[in-house]
């Protein structure tokens, strides 16, 4: 397995946030080893963004809105 080198910063004065700073050629391999290249995903990211444009997605404000 290889190591991957990451920064990780608690924003407590943002709230429940963490940032992660990573080089370009590390989140790359990452990106690959989670198949974010795949085609199929890309595929699903256009079916996404149609969705967003068209006004069928909408922001949950709790999960009990998801029995209506």
């Amino acid at each position: 397995m290889v190591s991957l080198a990451v920064t990780i910063k608690s924003l407590e004065k943002i709230g429940k946030k963490v940032l992660i700073e990573m080089d370009a050629d590390r989140f790359e391999k990452l990106a690959a080893d989670f198949g974010f290249f795949n085609p199929d995903f890309l595929k699903s990211l256009d079916r996404a963004e149609k969705d967003v444009r068209a006004g069928r997605i909408y922001k949950l404000k709790s999960l009990k809105e998801l029995r209506k």
